[in-house]
């Protein structure tokens, strides 16, 4: 398991989103519906102008017979009335329709509408297409209305016809861009087809018209995006190479690991074996990259005693675990044990993998095995700890901290594990306590008053919270390279909350990806940052880089989806500019 270094940012940056939602919401239209979303109440009236829906409740009070219903893709449904008797008259030449005057156009277009929609609800959907198409004909100007009501006929037929229908939902939008029933049909059909990004822009521009009021639209505009995400994941983690996720990632997960001493040679090493000594010492330097090249050229060349088969095993097992090839790490893991399986090591680290793929159970089969073959083993318990925590379960996560210790206490996390646990279960007084001693204990350790830090801004104690932050990176400034540049993330955060002072909180972000260009909590943190400013350019850019770094498939979804969502709400505004202003006083309305 790894430290809480990458565990802890996270669940301050849900923090932070949850907190600021509202601002989030409208920064990018629908991005937040991936991490709580937003209720919308249905109002799809389009007003006067006469739609589908029109007179709708008067037919309700005139009957209360049982009635079947037209699926409207739309959203709402229409009720199909008793069959009327519908005067058919010849159909007009285009001459004689040129002839007539304009009022007895508008007039005759009018009502071979109407017979429309009663066709349209008793479905006959081709018979309505043709009196819509006739109206479209008479019509002495382009009536969006026409062509929408069409477009639903479409949609209803069997089989569908759904590019006609974003054909005829196109020639509605022209005369009428903000015409929200034409964008919803027309985005059902996209959807339809598979043109799942279209389908997101209109599906946006809906919700955001209808002043986030459309519950159908917003449901929508959170389907189409996991689509999109999950399709756009499984492409990206099929074809993109492995790699190494950055470098404040690995030296967290490396760093819950107590330092062990390098296994000794045989007394005839073979070149495999002095490989695989030079893999763990560029391991101890954090020269991860060096490290990787090194231990799969040592397993190349062949190792030629027992136990540095299992330490090469377990170290490739390892990268390939942190590099999101979980099959490979497994299959790495359990060969290590195999051949030495008192490697204990080896067994936290395949109970990692099984908790990766939501294996609880063999996870902690795994940690009762490693106990069988060394109980006096520290690492043991803070790792079980580490799982314990995860999954809430704090009292016995505590516990295993505090065996952890009792075993080796110079181990620093164990410490602080223990000093959150305790927070977690609400003894603060024991909380803060434990944190003040680990301090003490490891004076020129940053993650304590880092930790301690978040503790104190999770009470709103700010000033304190930032000097706690300034500490660590004080700290982490006066060691070799590299740093650990998490608390002054963390900081970023701190001062948003504190002073609402975004100049400073970005200015914190952008030293740190200075200092470490793919640290992911910085990026997340501009990306989330740029929203509450309405810089959507910029989040765009911070969520795809954002995707580029993530490690996992939820993480990788997580951040397509705010990509995609942040993009459609780009789109918008470029469409409709004349509705930035509206958008940007609605957002300060709702983050007051």
């Amino acid at each position: 398991m790894a430290t809480t270094s990458s565990t802890s940012y996270f669940e301050r940056i849900q923090d932070f989103v949850a907190e600021n939602k509202k601002a989030v919401v409208i920064g990018t239209a629908a991005a937040a519906l991936a991490v709580g979303g937003v209720v919308y109440y249905a109002s799809t009236s389009r007003g006067p102008g006469g739609d589908l829906e029109k007179g709708k409740a008067r037919d309700k009070k005139k009957s209360s017979k049982k009635r079947k219903t037209v699926n409207d893709a739309d959203g709402p449904l229409l009720e199909e009335i008793k069959p009327k008797v519908v005067e058919e008259e010849d159909v007009l030449s285009v001459e004689e329709i040129a002839k007539m005057p304009v009022e007895e156009r508008a007039k005759l277009a009018g009502t071979l509408k109407t017979r429309g929609n009663t066709l349209y609800q008793n479905r006959k959907f081709q018979q309505a297409v043709d009196m819509y198409s006739r109206a479209i004909q008479v019509a002495t100007k382009s009536e969006p209305v026409y062509y929408s009501n069409r477009a639903a006929c479409y949609m209803n037929m069997t089989p569908p016809k759904y590019e006609l229908a974003v054909q005829d939902c196109d020639e509605a939008l022209r005369a009428d861009a903000s015409y929200v029933k034409a964008l919803n049909r027309r985005a059902n059909a996209l959807e339809a087809l598979s043109r799942n990004e279209e389908a997101l822009r209109d599906f946006t521009a809906a919700t955001i018209l209808d002043k986030f009021q459309n519950e159908v639209a917003a449901q929508a505009v959170e389907r189409v995006l996991k689509k999109i995400a999950t399709e756009k994941a499984a492409v990206i983690l099929a074809t993109r190479e492995p790699r190494l996720p950055s470098f404040t990632f690995v030296s967290a997960y490396f760093a819950a690991f107590r330092v062990r001493p390098l296994p000794e040679l045989p007394e005839n090493p073979s070149t495999g074996d002095s490989t695989l000594i030079l893999a763990l010492q560029a391991l101890e330097a954090a020269d991860y990259a060096h490290a990787v090249s090194l231990v799969n050229e040592a397993m190349e060349q062949s190792i030629s005693w027992e136990i540095g088969k299992a330490e090469a095993l377990n170290l490739r097992g390892t990268f390939k675990f942190l590099m999101g090839d979980v099959s490979g790490a497994k299959d790495d893991l359990y060969e290590s044990v195999k051949i030495f399986p008192s490697l204990t090591q080896s067994w936290v680290k395949i109970a990692s993998v099984h908790m990766e793929q939501g294996e609880g159970t063999k996870a902690f089969e795994c940690f009762e095995e490693a106990i069988k073959h060394n109980p006096q083993d520290p690492d043991i318990y803070y790792h079980r700890g580490q799982v314990l925590f995860i999954t809430n379960e704090f009292k016995e996560a505590a516990d295993n901290y505090t065996k952890s210790s009792e075993l080796d206490d110079t181990f620093v996390f164990s410490h602080i594990q223990l000093a959150v646990a305790l927070y977690k279960m609400g003894e603060l007084a024991r909380s803060m306590a434990t944190f003040r001693r680990t301090m003490t204990n490891f004076p020129q350790r940053s993650e304590p008053q880092n930790y301690y830090g978040e503790l104190l801004l999770d009470q709103q104690r700010f000033m304190d919270a930032v000097d706690k932050f300034d500490r660590a990176v004080e700290l982490e400034r006066a060691k070799p390279p590299p740093m650990n540049v998490l608390p002054l993330v963390n900081k970023g955060l701190a001062i948003y909350q504190w002073k609402q002072d975004i100049t400073a909180a970005e200015q914190c972000c952008d030293e740190a990806l200075r200092i470490d260009p793919e640290c992911e909590p910085a990026v997340a943190t501009l990306a989330q940052l740029s929203l509450q400013q309405g810089k959507i350019d910029r989040a765009v850019e911070m969520f795809k880089r954002q995707a580029e770094l993530a490690r996992s498939e939820p993480e990788l979804i997580n951040a397509l989806t705010y990509q995609y969502a942040s993009t459609a709400q780009l789109e918008f505004t470029r469409n409709y500019p004349e509705m930035a202003e509206q958008l940007a006083q609605i957002a300060r309305s709702m983050t007051m």
